[in-house]
């Protein structure tokens, strides 16, 4: 069993100690958000072992540089419980279907991060002992004191709540840095760019700008937990090789959303 070490931190209870970051690397801790579509690739849906593997390197290369990283992917690459209710299946039910696709998905990434030599845990919200630790607040932060990529399955554990809102609880939780949501577009635009071409991109915005001008960053309830904790969201594109490792060395890429 891992020895607590007290750390002390004006923030919370469950701090990490001073680091010794170079000033190269602008975070400590990030919470990283992949969509289960990310993983699809080309494909129409499942996992695509090319883009397992190249989010793998990446994500490897950032802990490497010593940045302490959580991970929450969705699951609508495999089952989403919404439309599984629009089809008559009964919506907590598809919800928790939902979740175990989650689990799929956090057990691929596991294995691609491990395929090239990086120690993770796999901490589930729902009880399943023979493939994932029960999630604890305390052990998962011990697991990222350690260098361990920490990866959160089964969202919430709870129907009725996104991926997203899984990510911002935990972020929270853990006490990261900023939350970084990996899409196939390179920020948060005026309109989606995929119809509208006249759509332009914000470098930064405010929670108040994005309430007032209704626009999609993520659902309301993950988007409301991250403005009243004080946790900036960037939305930046994960699918261009090297910009996960930029964004941790400060350059500014995407859309950061801030007060």
């Amino acid at each position: 069993m891992d020895k607590e070490l007290p750390c002390v931190r004006a923030k919370g209870l469950f701090s990490r100690p001073m680091s010794n970051a170079s000033p190269a690397r602008k975070y400590k801790r990030i919470l990283l958000k992949l969509s289960g579509e990310s993983l699809m690739g080309e494909q129409a849906y499942g996992i695509s072992s090319i883009r397992l593997k190249q989010y793998a390197e990446e994500i490897v290369a950032v802990s490497r540089a010593g940045v302490e990283v959580a991970i929450v992917v969705g699951g609508g690459n495999i089952y989403r419980g919404i439309q599984a209710a629009a089809n008559g299946i009964d919506r907590v039910q598809g919800d928790h279907m939902g979740m175990l696709a989650t689990m799929i998905n956090s057990l691929a990434l596991q294995s691609a991060l491990e395929a090239v030599g990086q120690k993770t845990r796999l901490l589930s919200a729902i009880k399943m002992e023979q493939i994932a630790e029960p999630f604890i607040r305390r052990r998962a932060v011990r697991h990222l004191e350690k260098g361990r990529i920490v990866i959160f399955g089964a969202g919430t554990g709870n129907p009725y709540f996104t991926t997203d809102s899984a990510a911002s609880l935990r972020a929270i939780e853990i006490e990261a840095d900023v939350i970084l949501k990996g899409t196939r577009v390179d920020g948060i635009y005026t309109a989606d760019p995929e119809k509208d071409p006249s759509a332009t991109r914000y470098d930064r915005i405010s929670f108040e700008e994005v309430y007032a001008k209704g626009l999609s960053v993520m659902d309301m309830t993950a988007f409301t937990l991250c403005r009243e904790n004080k946790l900036p969201i960037i939305v930046f594109d994960m699918n261009k090789p090297g910009n996960l490792g930029k964004l941790i060395s400060g350059e500014a890429l995407g859309t950061i959303v801030e007060f």
